[in-house]
């Protein structure tokens, strides 16, 4: 019987499986550096992070949702965690009357410059401290233009939800 054909090579593949490895490890070092520095999650990190980042610390959920590619109800939950605890605020959109509005708050940025140090240091310490400058700006050339082929396609907020039972 003939070996099937495969779209990946071997080369692809071992980069995948790195690539893999790498997120994974990386991913568990920051979830266990915010919970310790602020009983965060990752994803309530990314949500406080892009909060805070953004000139008017604000968002949609919609659109937050789809910049940290987490699902809308996933979001909703975390929101309403973040928003009990004092960290975010949610509103009505002004644009969209279905649309919800998430706010950064005074508390929720000064957790994210009690968590951001730790949070750096892990990241430096675990992904760039083995590479050089020129290491590190190859990375990032390398992963660019994947990141941005896969954000190419529709967000996640447009596409039609799935009805139960279907």
């Amino acid at each position: 019987m003939p070996d099937p054909t495969h779209s990946v090579d071997p080369v692809q593949l071992g980069a995948y499986f790195a690539l893999i490895e790498v997120s994974g490890l990386l991913r568990h070092a920051i979830d266990q550096q915010l919970r310790e520095d602020g009983d965060l999650t990752f994803v309530q990190f990314q949500v406080l992070m892009r909060l805070d980042q953004s000139p008017t610390g604000s968002h949609r959920m919609t659109d937050l949702a789809d910049a940290i590619v987490h699902s809308r109800s996933g979001l909703t939950y975390q929101a309403g965690l973040l928003e009990k605890a004092g960290l975010i605020t949610r509103a009505p959109s002004p644009d969209d009357e279905r649309g919800v509005t998430v706010s950064v708050t005074e508390a929720g940025r000064a957790l994210i410059g009690q968590v951001l140090p730790g949070h750096e240091a892990v990241v430096g310490r675990m992904l760039f401290d083995p590479l050089s400058r020129d290491d590190a700006r190859t990375l990032a050339r390398l992963l660019t233009p994947v990141r941005d082929h896969m954000r190419a396609s529709a967000p996640r907020s447009a596409t039609p939800r799935r009805r139960r039972g279907t």
